[in-house]
């Protein structure tokens, strides 16, 4: 199916739905008939939280073809330039997300580089829309941590909402793994370590990020990683905008918990720890933990579909990763890790070549606990896989008692002819 080109960001941010419908009218380059069934759509997905701009809806719908777009865009990039917000300069665009589109900007006061996200026309026009921008800067002011990017301004100009952040030199996760990377087991964990330094004081302030996944984790040219895009965080206790979300599934479908899944309202740190195991599993082995062809049929692998563990996928990996993922990934939210911090023990103990001690607590919790219950079939699994890693454990340690009994033998073997030729000489 075709889709709209996107020459220029600034046409795709000033280009509003009403200059696009009455420029393809003026041009006949389609019916008001054509022009509403597209609008409709487009309300049907904002009801399902899903935005899709109305040009794209219209090429996909054939009413526009991809060229026909592309000069509405270049057009409305000519005809227009964003201006300056006060106080700011803006140097380039960076690029664009589902709600705004992001500028490298100065802000002169401090004489420094910022991100300046400024939300999409189309959006600007949708008042549910832009609380939930200026919701995200006020969530994002709440976080003052090395490892989250830094919320600094907000505001209103010319009808242009408007949020200032840090700027961040450098990738994200999914860049460097678009470009065929795959992580070292340590450098995987260093990185998620600190967005797990994140979500604790993210804990301690009552939030929960909901949406952590590759491309909202960022990588300055320093090393340090920061978590980014707060556009879906809530408070844990704001119970009205639970309510509203009940039984919406609410991130992204690779990376998405089972309780997300399922809509339910009592969502707590638990969803991102799981975030966290689904991003970490794809960075060390290359792949998403479940794929699917749709969208549903990935998170319906995430509620039922068994996972295979990591250091199955990618043998280079030790076992004590493979039970960290588990547990960060385990499917009843009470055998994951119960806070954050608790996690930061594990990867800690990785870091230094020390066992998982908190996730083999979880992993023989689980076991005990669905024998108790009667689940022979689970309790078996994880029991076999238990055993699979204790006895791959107790084979190391084999392979270096052999070598350890060889080293002897050989000494003391030494040691007897040395002293079976100076018994020789003495007769």
């Amino acid at each position: 199916m075709a889709t709209a080109a996107r020459p220029d960001a600034k046409g795709l941010s000033d280009l509003t739905e009403a200059e696009l419908v009455r420029t393809v009218l003026d041009r006949s380059l389609a019916t008001q008939i054509e022009i509403d069934k597209c609008k409709e759509l487009q309300e049907r997905l904002l009801r399902k939280d899903q935005h899709k701009p109305l040009i794209d809806i219209m090429v996909e719908g054939r009413v526009l073809t991809p060229n026909q777009a592309k000069r509405l865009l270049q057009d409305a990039g000519e005809e227009k330039k964003l201006r300056d917000p006060p106080g700011y300069q803006i140097l380039s665009p960076m690029g664009q997300g589902s709600m705004g589109m992001v500028y490298k900007a100065k802000q002169l006061s401090m004489d420094r580089v910022v991100a300046l996200k400024v939300l999409l026309r189309q959006l600007a026009m949708n008042k549910e829309f832009i609380e939930r921008f200026h919701r995200e800067a006020r969530i994002a002011a709440k976080l003052s941590h090395n490892n989250v990017v830094q919320a600094i301004d907000s505001g209103e100009f010319s009808g242009h909402h408007f949020f200032v952040m840090e700027f961040v030199d450098g990738a994200n996760i999914k860049q460097e793994m678009d470009r065929g990377k795959v992580y070292e087991e340590k450098e995987a964990v260093r990185i998620i370590s600190q967005i797990a330094e994140a979500m604790a004081h993210a804990h301690d302030k009552g939030l929960i990020h909901r949406d952590i996944k590759p491309e909202n984790i960022m990588l300055t040219s320093g090393g340090v990683a920061k978590l980014a895009d707060l556009g879906l965080a809530r408070l844990t206790a704001d119970e009205t905008m639970a309510q509203a979300e009940k039984g919406i599934a609410i991130g992204t479908p690779y990376y998405i918990s089972p309780e997300q899944i399922r809509g339910s309202v009592d969502v707590d740190i638990r969803a991102d720890i799981y975030s966290m195991g689904a991003t970490l599993y794809h960075m060390v082995t290359g792949r998403v933990p479940f794929s699917g062809k749709t969208p549903t049929e990935v998170m319906q692998k995430h509620l039922k579909a068994p996972l295979a563990p990591p250091d199955h996928v990618n043998t280079r990996l030790t076992s004590g990763l493979g039970e960290v993922v588990e547990t960060m990934m385990a499917r009843d939210r009470r055998s994951r890790y119960a806070t954050p911090q608790d996690l930061i023990i594990d990867l800690r103990n990785l870091l230094e070549d020390k066992p998982p001690v908190i996730a083999r607590e979880k992993i023989g919790a689980t076991t005990m606990a669905s024998l108790a219950e009667g689940d022979e079939a689970e309790a078996t699994a994880t029991s076999v896989d238990q055993f699979n890693r204790t006895l791959e454990q107790l084979a190391a340690q084999v392979n270096r008692s052999r070598i350890l009994i060889s080293v002897l033998g050989g000494l003391l073997g030494l040691a007897l002819l040395t002293i079976l030729v100076l018994g020789l000489k003495l007769y």
